[in-house]
């Protein structure tokens, strides 16, 4: 599928049945599978071949989908997980331990940032959060010797800053570590972090991905190009025995196309058991086979819904990366020149209470801790997803006490304007 267009892949790829077998993905929905003998099995606890046991480790509906995603993506390896918070940490805790140290763009998801910032520091896993803005030497200073990774998200929720993924990805690779980056918003319909640099990208499949609000889901993709070997001593994980699998060095035998996501499945996934469905899993696959469809309406109604309210008196600070006034209008175009997504900010006038006035009023958008759907919600970042972060963290973020974030769907954009205008009083 290397060939074809990313319209094609989003529709073909990861699943090519064989003679007589079913045209649509089917659904394994089974935790266990049976083999002749003990021998047979004893290969796959040994990772000398490839196959499924249990279905909390692997299933091949999930499979078939990781691999469409890891080829939208352009990278060697992927798999699915159960939400996209367990994506990301798995991501960084493959290649992370007690003592490591995570450089962060600090405008990220307040779910992933009370992540990083609270769960993984309970677990001995310092992090540093620099401005996404920030220059390459105050990017530079925030590494330390116990760095081992950096994160950031290509449009970051809901602030909708652009991450600048060549800055970012060339001073990790300076400092020897990898680039992780969250591609949820613009989908690789419209970006493609690997292409500029970055060495792992995740999902919340929840979102564009499925498209329907249906199921809960993540995923990781590995670019493949990420050498661990010629950085051994930093991830001993990778590069040393794993006695629980016998004495296998995962960057010996899998390569550095397969190590990451082998080690991620046989350890994370064995130990953690974040496996996504695989009833939810064919439900993604039916929202990736229309992706490259409904990406193209959820940016046009974005743009024409900022470029609304940026003429509407009572909406201060709309952000929106392909508005031509955007502070992040060239990179935007730089990294996603075809569109972004549908999700649009603005700060509206009166702050908290004017926020909560306005969401109160609308009518065809609802009000939804949900993001990145086919129906068109609304939200105040402040008071529900990002609430656990301090006013100075908030700040930080970009996300004022009054910024609204509305997730435009696939309606007629002349309906969502006219449900916003009736609000906007």
């Amino acid at each position: 599928m290397e060939n074809y267009q990313i319209d094609t892949k989003c529709v073909q790829a990861g699943y090519r049945p064989g003679n007589g077998e079913p045209r649509q993905i089917p659904i394994i929905q089974s935790t266990t599978f049976k083999y002749d003998t003990s021998e047979e099995m004893g290969k796959l606890f040994d990772l000398e071949e490839s196959g499924y046991f249990y279905t909390r480790l692997q299933n091949p509906t999930n499979d078939y989908v990781a691999a469409k995603i890891a080829a939208l993506e352009g990278g060697t390896a992927g798999m699915l997980t159960s939400s996209g918070q367990a994506a990301n940490f798995f991501a960084l805790f493959n290649i992370c331990e007690a003592g490591s140290h995570i450089v962060s763009s600090a405008s990220i998801y307040g779910g992933t940032f009370n992540l990083i910032s609270v769960t993984m520091a309970k677990m001995g896993i310092e992090a540093t959060f620099v401005s996404p803005d920030c220059t390459e030497e105050e990017l530079n200073a925030a590494f330390r010797p116990e760095t081992r990774a950096v994160f950031g998200e290509t449009i970051a929720n809901p602030a909708l800053t652009v991450l600048d993924i060549e800055k970012f990805a060339r001073a990790a690779h300076d400092h020897g570590v990898p680039l992780i980056v969250d591609n949820t918003f613009p989908t690789p319909v419209h970006c493609r972090p690997i292409e500029f640099g970055a060495d792992i990208v995740t999902h919340s499949t929840t979102k564009y991905m499925d498209g329907h609000g249906a199921g809960v889901g993540g995923a990781i993709v590995d670019s493949g190009r990420f050498d661990w070997m010629a950085h051994a001593d930093s991830y001993p994980g990778l590069t040393t025995p794993d006695e629980s699998y016998h004495g296998i060095i995962y960057a010996e035998k899998f390569g550095k196309e397969g190590a990451f996501i082998t080690k991620c499945t046989s350890q994370l996934m064995r130990d953690l058991g974040c496996i996504q469905s695989p009833q939810n899993a064919f439900l993604l696959n039916l929202g990736l086979e229309s992706l490259h469809v409904r990406m193209a309406r959820h940016a046009s109604n974005g743009l024409a819904i900022a470029e609304y309210l940026s003429g509407h008196p009572k909406a201060a600070h709309v952000s929106y990366p392909h508005l031509k006034e955007d502070p992040y209008y060239d990179l935007a175009m730089k990294y996603m020149p075809e569109g972004g997504c549908g999700v649009v900010s603005f700060e509206i006038e009166g702050g908290r209470p004017a926020a909560e006035a306005f969401m109160s009023r609308l009518r065809l958008a609802a009000i939804e801790t949900h993001v990145a759907d086919a129906r068109t919600c609304c939200l105040n970042p402040a008071t529900s997803t990002h609430r656990q972060m301090s006013d100075e963290q908030l700040k930080a973020a970009g996300i004022p006490a009054g910024l609204i974030r509305i997730s435009c769907g696939l309606e007629a954009a002349e309906d969502i304007i006219a449900d916003l205008q009736q609000a906007l009083v």
